[in-house]
């Protein structure tokens, strides 16, 4: 019989707990935050319970820097990565950077193509656009919290010739329906988009998405693709939801996303995401 040594022992335990850690990417609005952007105390308490039980917990939102900030701070994460802007901008996180986190990865793209055709099929739709230094330029005073700073008003022409890491395409006179089919009309090319609840259009460069900035975090982490679990509501989660071991729609989201998602959760209002966390504990 085989006598194990102690540090042999432990090596095995240390073993045991990397393949038992998960890599747990969750969405904000509609998921941690209800649409007022308030997260219960049941979600928050489950969020710091399973970043305290040593899983990599990231935040992986549609967000800008500046909005996401906040919600990682609430939750306390202080080590580790996120994911803002749909996969457009990814952070490292650890409390001996200056301020708390540094930009490892920026995604950006020429808009131009993109907002020209957009604008003639959607004349009297608000545009704002995140470029690389982090600043939101926007036509008609377009303001959302999402965007973590406030947009500086600009021309189009401005829009046109900047650098973007997000480009973001608000209605209130259209449906997410006839965003869709104006969309397809105009056939875009060269970028990823989703449009949101609303008529709300979110515009990546060419294959960004929450998923492929979440592949390379999981590659970087060494973390097996079925120790990963993601958390969504909204349409630019499908991607996410269909890349993780385990895929989990919130009981809100609409039925492309539940269809992308191995299971669904109890809506944001029920505290579903504090659900499926206290699930991994």
């Amino acid at each position: 019989m085989t006598t194990l040594t102690e540090s042999s022992a432990a090596g095995i335990e240390d073993q045991q707990e990397t393949a038992q850690k998960l890599m747990i990417a969750l969405d904000v609005d509609g998921t941690l935050v209800d649409h007022d952007g308030h997260m219960s105390a049941p979600v928050r308490e489950a969020a710091q319970a399973v970043v305290a039980a040593g899983h990599e917990v990231m935040i992986a939102t549609g967000r800008s820097l500046n909005a996401t900030l906040p919600v990682i701070e609430q939750i306390g994460i202080d080590r580790g990565y996120a994911v803002c802007c749909n996969g457009g901008v990814t952070l490292r996180l650890h409390p001996e950077l200056p301020d708390g986190y540094e930009i490892i990865h920026k995604a950006t793209f020429d808009p131009g193509p993109a907002l020209r055709a957009l604008r003639k099929r959607l004349p009297t739709a608000k545009y704002a656009l995140e470029d690389e230094d982090g600043n939101f330029l926007s036509t008609e005073r377009f303001q959302d919290a999402s965007f973590g700073v406030e947009a500086i008003g600009v021309d189009f022409q401005t829009m046109l010739e900047a650098t973007a890491v997000r480009v973001v395409v608000f209605s209130a006179e259209n449906t997410p329906e006839e965003f869709n089919e104006a969309i397809e009309h105009i056939g875009l090319a060269g970028v990823t988009y989703s449009v949101g609840w609303t008529a709300w259009l979110d515009i990546a460069a060419a294959g960004v998405t929450k998923a492929s900035a979440l592949e390379n975090l999981r590659s970087r982490l060494g973390v097996e693709a079925s120790s990963t679990v993601a958390i969504g509501d909204g349409r630019n989660d499908i991607e996410m939801l269909t890349w993780a071991g385990r895929g989990v729609a919130m009981g809100q989201a609409p039925d492309e996303v539940v269809a992308a998602a191995d299971e669904v959760t109890k809506s944001v209002y029920d505290d579903g995401a504090a659900l499926v966390l206290r699930g991994l504990l």
